[in-house]
């Protein structure tokens, strides 16, 4: 397949990337990479992919994620499920793609680029109970170390200061923000961007860039019988290694620096952790919030958008978002975390 299957072409002759896949055009596509479907189909949460179980003769269902189109090139993907290999390989806990029939991870159907998963059950960790945070760090310590390996070719790169440029552009040059709140907001995006570029220099330039899952938040990971299990590489990329960890701690500045010094306890059983990495914590903050903003911007025209987030366009979601963006400047302000018993 050429990475030109990613599905540009296809979008310019359809008003929307998943319009045309139907249930039948689904299951012909799990039917034609082997699997003998039974015809039993559930939509599953997702809104940037499409993922599904589906019903297999003499088997328990599989999950198959349809990649919107577009969004990643089909080298891109391919660097994912090369990734997902390299960590079960280490015996790092990761839902990987299955091996179709033919062989490949990777199935092609009518334009539409999929994969299948084994099902797999489970619930979120409870980081308040005694050592889940010293096993996570174990286990992101070996994830780590299996991504500090080599480099991805095609995937991008976290870039927090342009990140948070490009998606504060993509807002305010689209009119997401209602007329009233831009004086509010014109003024308070370039302080954050320059106190977020003062944390990143302090943190410094030769912080390592490595393969990361990327997307890290406790609803990314299961547990089920003490075992965790780590899902969804779909934002894997380079980045720093904090971006895997911060996700994971809760509270006030006191609770999230004991949160933190027992994740990098188990962490650094496997793994040293730079310090001050822990500078970028909140500018990697303040980049999520723009960043998942500008996302449901973009995808707007996705029918499912306006179904699930209906409030993105009313004007109390926007005072809200600006209220939580000058609270973030207060805390870019503040001293970085502090780890205790560490200086």
């Amino acid at each position: 397949m050429s990475d030109q299957v990613s599905g540009q072409d296809f979008m310019t002759t359809n008003p929307h990337p998943y319009e045309s896949l139907t249930p039948d055009k689904l299951l012909d596509a799990v039917e034609a990479a082997g699997f003998e479907i039974n015809g039993r189909l559930f939509a599953l949460n997702s809104y940037e992919n499409r993922v599904y179980q589906v019903g297999i003769e003499g088997r328990p269902p599989v999950i198959v994620k349809f990649y919107r189109p577009g969004r990643w090139t089909e080298a891109q993907i391919r660097e994912e499920h090369s990734f997902s290999s390299e960590l079960l390989d280490a015996d790092v806990p990761v839902v990987a793609p299955l091996a179709m029939p033919s062989g490949d991870t990777l199935g092609e159907h009518d334009g539409f680029l999929f994969a299948v998963f084994n099902q797999r059950g489970g619930h979120a960790p409870d980081t308040s109970v005694e050592d889940t945070l010293y096993r996570l760090g174990q286990w992101l310590g070996q994830l780590h170390n299996v991504g500090a390996l080599s480099d991805f070719e095609s995937r991008p790169t976290l870039d927090i200061l342009s990140g948070i440029i490009k998606n504060t552009r993509y807002l305010t040059e689209n009119d997401w923000i209602p007329q009233d709140l831009r004086p509010a907001w014109d003024s308070l995006i370039p302080d954050l961007t320059v106190h977020c570029e003062h944390r990143i220099r302090d943190a410094g330039e030769e912080i390592a860039k490595i393969r990361l899952h990327g997307d890290c938040h406790a609803g990314n990971i299961l547990v089920r019988d003490q075992q965790m299990l780590f899902v969804d590489l779909d934002d894997c990329r380079m980045g720093p290694a904090i971006q895997d960890l911060w996700l994971l701690l809760n509270g006030d500045d006191h609770e999230k620096g004991i949160q933190f010094a027992e994740l990098l306890e188990g962490y650094e059983m496997f793994r040293d952790f730079d310090r001050r990495e822990r500078h970028l914590i909140e500018p990697l903050r303040c980049y999520r919030q723009l960043a998942h903003c500008a996302w449901l911007a973009r995808r707007w025209d996705d029918p499912a958008f306006p179904r699930f987030f209906p409030w993105f366009t009313q004007p109390r979601f926007w005072s809200d978002q600006i209220l939580a963006l000058r609270e973030q400047l207060g805390a870019l302000q503040s001293p970085s975390l502090s780890i205790p018993g560490q200086h």
